[in-house]
């Protein structure tokens, strides 16, 4: 149990002359979250999300600490920041690329070749690499990742999960991997499947007590399917291509993924900084770690206190899960009729009424590394000091911008 009151004055203390918008990283939490998954997934390595990170400094905090190895990107620009920033010498980027100044250079640059591998799940992304760079003029094979659909589909059309990868089956997996070992001027390294329906997706919706029961259904079917079929796919690859790893999972399927025996290593990210959408897992939480606070500055009525901005949505269905959480002091929450805003934002609750203005009020972000895409600086707090350092964002860098 968290002592939010405790929670407050320390962070209050740390950052107190800052002005606002602060957004602040608790160390000790973000640590003990690091150790709990690597003890939820029972011996298999880690690779930790850059997306849901998005600072550097955290990246190698958490690469620095035994059971974590190598990175999952979301762009291939950035895959190749990273590697040139000295972060890591391996790097699987998690979607398909159609950059092609940022193909150029790893096409024509033997250490990103070596350091990189790209999500692939036709032959078409082979045909772009090639019209960047000819196989004939590539000085290393590029590195392969062959992205397999997770989805469960258990009778018919009806598919639960995301919108991936086309390959879904054994068969085609195992087709795709014929095609692309034929290719000249790459190597097949690596499958990919990400169980959207289970990492990501809370089993105890708030006040949804249906809902949550009618998901854990879903997901004690969904699980015992995926792992039946994953590992007849990659047992048809592995016929075409002697693969270096089998990735999987999220922050909300570690422990289940881990335990699939055709998965080599697991991916989590989230579970780092621990956001609000976290809060409907029932297998694990994170212990919150990632705030940001915003100033007071009016009091339109007695219990009424108003913030300026506070509209830092997250990605996703445009729904109430989606919006940031009030959270030091308790008791607070958005004014239905308003919401979050982009300038202004009113609270109200029992704790509106004890707010002046320049009084601070902490919120949680509901999804991870999103709160960095708002801010330049982290405050990573150590205690009850801040030590400052420098988001994506604070770097220069907007890789989906």
């Amino acid at each position: 149990m968290i002592d939010r009151t405790l929670l407050q004055k320390r962070l209050d203390r740390a950052t107190g002359h800052l002005e606002t918008p602060v957004a602040a990283v608790d160390l000790a939490a973000f640590d003990d979250n690091a150790a709990q998954l690597v003890a939820r997934a029972g011996g298999k390595p880690l690779r930790v999300a850059s997306k849901s990170v998005r600072c550097r400094a955290l990246l190698e905090r958490v690469l620095a600490r035994p059971g974590w190895r190598g990175v999952m990107a979301y762009t291939l620009g950035e895959a190749i920041w990273l590697v040139r920033q000295g972060l890591t010498d391996d790097v699987l980027v998690a979607y398909p690329t159609v950059d092609r100044i940022a193909l150029r250079e790893l096409t024509t640059q033997p250490d990103l070749a070596a350091a990189i591998s790209i999500m692939v799940d036709h032959p078409s992304h082979l045909d772009l690499v090639d019209q960047v760079t000819p196989p004939g003029a590539r000085p290393a094979p590029v590195r392969l990742c062959l992205d397999l659909d997770s989805s469960w589909r258990p009778a018919g059309s009806l598919h639960l999960g995301v919108r991936r990868s086309p390959v879904h089956s054994a068969a085609q997996a195992g087709t795709l991997a014929r095609r692309l070992v034929a290719r000249p001027g790459f190597a097949l390294v690596g499958m990919m499947s990400y169980e959207a329906q289970i990492a990501g997706l809370g089993d105890l919706p708030p006040g949804q007590t249906l809902k949550g029961r009618a998901i854990r259904l879903m997901q004690s079917k969904s699980l015992p399917e995926l792992i039946e079929r994953r590992g007849a796919a990659v047992a048809a690859v592995r016929e075409h291509a002697d693969l270096e790893f089998v990735n999987g999972g999220g922050t909300g399927s570690v422990a289940a993924t881990s335990a699939d025996p055709a998965v080599t290593e697991v991916t989590a990210g989230s579970g780092l900084y621990g956001p609000t959408l976290f809060d409907a897992y029932s297998a694990w939480r994170p212990t919150p770690a990632a705030f940001f606070a915003l100033s007071v500055v009016r009091r339109p009525a007695p219990r009424i206190a108003t913030v300026l901005g506070g509209g830092w949505i997250a990605s996703g269905p445009a729904e109430t899960s989606r919006q940031p959480t009030p959270y030091l002091p308790a008791g607070l929450r958005f004014k239905p009729d308003e919401g979050p805003g982009e300038v202004q934002t009113p609270l109200v609750g029992a704790a509106a009424a004890t707010l002046r203005p320049g009084d601070r009020v902490w919120f949680r972000h509901a999804k991870a590394g999103e709160l960095c895409e708002h801010v330049n600086e982290l405050q990573l707090i150590d205690g009850e000091t801040a030590a400052p350092t420098p988001t994506y964002r604070g770097e220069g860098h907007a890789f989906l911008g």
